[in-house]
């Protein structure tokens, strides 16, 4: 009898081919639709996740300048400003610092023979290769007697490589920044743009003492760069860092800070939340058309109905059964709830690769989406189709086979 309600079921459908097309097109246009904002959602969320780790892990960025009571955004370098020493005062009294980076930058030509690059020079320490997770290709990272000695030595990425170096082979060449000489003793590996777009390649690091002394002429940094043993500890770090700047800086209870901390951590956590509401938001949006797809069924299902009545008069006067009748009906209803399902997803798949592609937007196609959107498609087409189910097993014989 199951077999036979699938095989009437179908047969219907294909008989009525323009009808069956219009009642799919809702729940295909309602799964499509909640496939691809969702996957939007989600790439989203992905995006935000790699900006923030492409900065590296558990990270605390110190900067010049606070905020007033009023919340207002102090000019960096208002009041007292950061120093080197304050990096290292940090990194000696506080407990769960895995690494510590103070760091000055300033834009520059790069000159080497007939080539030129401009490009974002920092002045920072050894360290920032393990914070920001770079790897070397070839060469040797700054020391601190680099530091020590404020040497003219720089080590720079791929993209300056490319540009300044075409040949290759840059280790011990000499690279002038603005108009000064420095010796290239190290070339990190090649780790391509951020997920936000940013050349993670064009980076040229020097020696802090190099140029703060040499370069810029200044004795104070721009910012300090912490990074957490782990995840447990960077709250605990982020308040000493607070406390102890605060005793460094002698500012007194009650009184604005003069510099700004922020905790990457929290940030990703807070941009996370965010975006996960963005994609229920989208889901929620995409899932009316749904319920719209689940009216068309029912509607579509009184038509049909209406159009057998005389059809379900003859079955019922041969023997068919009240759940024989509502079986037919509901399986019918199942069945365009499964096609247009099926036929949503490719849409929602395709809609989420030509969103990528046209649009340039991240998308993550989430696999439970998928089987909950079917799982909904086939659930709207049985719930919508109760009613008229159970309106064509009610129906008195006598009365349908008298219908016209």
């Amino acid at each position: 009898m199951f077999n036979e309600s699938i095989k009437m079921a179908i047969d219907g459908m294909i008989s009525n081919k323009l009808r069956t097309l219009l009642t799919l097109l809702g729940i295909i246009i309602g799964v499509g639709a909640v496939i691809a904002m969702v996957s939007l959602g989600f790439g989203v969320k992905e995006q935000v996740k790699n900006n923030i780790s492409s900065l590296g892990s558990n990270l605390l960025i110190v900067m010049s300048g606070g905020r007033t009571a009023s919340g207002a955004r102090l000019a960096a370098g208002q009041g007292a400003r950061l120093t080197a020493e304050d990096a290292y005062a940090l990194e000696k009294q506080i407990e769960g610092i895995a690494y510590i980076a103070p760091a000055v930058s300033s834009s520059y030509q790069l000159v080497v023979g007939n080539q030129n690059w401009t490009a974002s020079v920092e002045g920072t320490t050894p360290n920032v290769l393990d914070i920001r997770s770079y790897k070397l290709a070839e060469g040797r990272n700054m020391t601190e007697r680099d530091l020590s000695s404020r040497a003219r030595v720089c080590v720079i990425g791929q993209t300056i490589v490319d540009n300044l170096f075409p040949e290759g082979d840059a280790v011990g060449k000499t690279l002038r920044i603005n108009k000064a000489p420095f010796q290239v003793i190290g070339v990190l590996e090649a780790k391509g743009q951020s997920a936000g777009g940013q050349d993670q390649d064009d980076v040229v690091y020097i020696p802090l003492t190099t140029a703060q002394n040499r370069m810029m002429g200044i004795t104070h940094i721009n910012r300090i760069t912490i990074q957490a043993e782990n995840e447990n500890v960077i709250d605990q770090v982020q308040g000493e860092v607070e406390q102890l700047l605060r005793q460094r800086h002698k500012i007194k209870a009650g009184d604005d800070d003069d510099f700004t901390v922020r905790n990457l951590a929290a940030l990703m956590e807070t941009m996370m939340e965010t975006a996960n509401t963005i994609t229920l938001l989208l889901g929620c949006i995409a899932a009316i058309s749904l319920l719209v797809g689940g009216i068309g069924i029912m509607n579509i299902m009184l038509v049909s109905v209406t159009e057998r009545t005389r059809e379900i008069g003859i079955r019922k006067a041969l023997g068919a059964t009240y759940n024989n009748i509502l079986l037919q009906f509901l399986i019918e209803a199942m069945v365009i709830g499964v096609v247009g399902g099926t036929l949503g997803v490719i849409l929602g798949i395709g809609s989420s690769y030509a969103i990528s592609y046209f649009a340039g937007w991240q998308t993550v196609i989430s696999i439970p989406t998928i089987i909950i959107a079917v799982v909904f498609s086939v659930g709207i087409g049985l719930f919508f189709g109760i009613y008229p189910a159970r309106k064509a097993a009610l129906l008195d014989p006598i009365e349908a086979l008298r219908y016209e």
